[in-house]
């Protein structure tokens, strides 16, 4: 009579399974309900630097680099935005090596002297320059960009300064950019990651 007591004892105490679900797979609660994998890579952007001076002149030791990154097969855009050049603009650009494309304004005359007026036909000439770098910015089809004397854009009031600045914000991860003047909007210089001044 015991032993009957002990094994109902047993019996009772057995947990209860259900046989619609013996076939099925166990989930883990843990795993499904887990956040997805994200990746810790994040991609490089090129950089943005600014050189300042008191004199106009295109930096030797940035024609240098643009020489240097064009010989390592890198597409550099060099664009003189306010230097004039007969016959020259974007129809006609000067190539120092096989990757270096060198653009100047289509003008007669110095157009960064602040003492002349520009003409209807100039701006556009240094419009033109401009929206074309633009476009290689955005897109990515050089790796180095150098836009010479980009501060006269906005003191000439030919662009905004929010427009300057879009354009650097919005460009390809794959672009480095060189912006020279004699000086720079703050929010330009606020947001390049290097920013040169030269005393001479």
């Amino acid at each position: 009579m015991v032993a009957q007591i002990k094994t109902a004892q047993i019996k009772a105490n057995q947990p209860k399974t259900h046989h619609n679900q013996t076939n099925q797979p166990k989930t883990n609660p843990a795993v499904t309900n887990s956040p997805k994998t994200t990746s810790l890579v994040t991609p490089i952007k090129g950089n943005v630097q600014v050189f300042i001076a008191p004199h106009r002149n295109l930096y030797a030791d940035i024609i240098a680099q643009a020489l240097r990154v064009a010989g390592q097969g890198t597409q550099v855009l060099l664009v003189q935005l306010f230097q004039a050049g007969i016959n020259q603009g974007l129809s006609n650009p000067r190539r120092l090596v096989e990757n270096l494309e060198w653009l100047r304004c289509d003008a007669q005359r110095d157009l960064s002297n602040p003492e002349i007026e520009l003409t209807d036909e100039e701006k556009t000439a240094v419009l033109e320059l401009w929206d074309y770098a633009k476009v290689v910015i955005k897109s990515g089809n050089a790796g180095l960009v150098v836009l010479d004397e980009a501060n006269l854009l906005v003191a000439r009031s030919l662009i905004t300064e929010e427009e300057l600045l879009n354009v650097l914000e919005t460009r390809s991860p794959k672009v480095n950019i060189i912006l020279t003047g004699v000086a720079m909007p703050e929010s330009i210089a606020d947001y390049a990651d290097q920013v040169t001044h030269r005393r001479n």
